[in-house]
């Protein structure tokens, strides 16, 4: 079963703030925005759509169709509760049973989904088979510094977190983790994989990001922490036209 469909796992995860409030609510919105290509008559599919909210953001910048795709059933349910744009459909698919037809779209998004995937490099065929030449994958997976961290926590000094370790960097596999009071499987991806994964598939990377909070949460509690290790890694890759 997928963790989203866990009853309690679900209801804590409803009740972080980024899924109460949306894209504006999640702290690399103001880098993965600027990142996205024009949207206007695009197809654009978006693997683990989660709540929806990067689908109806697409919809809104004039996509002409948008299919959002989610292993969780609960998740597609709060998504399709918060959708009345017509063009926008969700569909109950994981990443890795998904047909990806070829040539399809102009946009494949991912956000916070592939570090859940085991075999990136099969996620990446399938992804360039499906966009058209020209086409643009951008997506958003946890920094491997983060993946790599023990257990994904600080080491804590009393209050105070002392340091963020890493160990086992260049054996990746699977990670188990503490999330929302729950036990969470993640797999580690080193720098190497993720990158050149995309570029031996044959697309061009565009742009490479380090997530990092903005300027006007560093006075929220624990913000400035998040300065000492990245936690995300963002990523534009094109498929070359012929």
């Amino acid at each position: 079963m997928n963790i989203y469909d866990n009853t309690a796992f679900f209801a804590a995860y409803a009740a972080m703030d980024r899924s109460k409030g949306g894209l504006e609510a999640a702290g690399e919105w103001h880098q993965l925005q600027p990142l996205f290509p024009d949207l206007r008559g695009a197809a654009v599919l978006d693997l683990g759509c989660g709540y929806g909210w990067h689908c109806r953001y697409a919809a809104r910048q004039g996509a002409a169709s948008v299919l959002g795709i989610d292993s969780s059933q609960k998740m597609l349910s709060a998504a399709a509760a918060m959708t009345s744009d017509a063009r926008i459909r969700y569909e109950h698919c994981g990443l890795e049973e998904f047909a990806y037809p070829a040539a399809r779209y102009d946009l494949v998004l991912s956000n916070l989904v592939l570090h859940y995937i085991e075999n990136l490099d099969a996620v990446y065929g399938q992804v360039y088979r499906t966009l058209k030449p020209g086409g643009c994958f951008l997506f958003n997976i946890e920094h491997p510094c983060f993946t790599a961290g023990v257990g994904q926590d600080w080491v804590w000094e009393g209050e105070r977190p002392k340091h963020w370790p890493i160990d086992n960097y260049f054996y990746p596999g699977q990670r188990q983790t503490n999330f929302l009071g729950q036990t969470v499987l993640k797999y580690h991806h080193t720098l190497t994989q993720i990158l050149m994964g995309l570029l031996d598939c044959g697309f061009r990377l565009e742009v490479v990001e380090e997530a990092m909070p903005p300027a006007q949460w560093m006075h929220l509690p624990g913000m400035a922490d998040e300065m000492r290790r990245p936690m995300m890694l963002l990523v534009r890759a094109r498929k070359e036209r012929p």
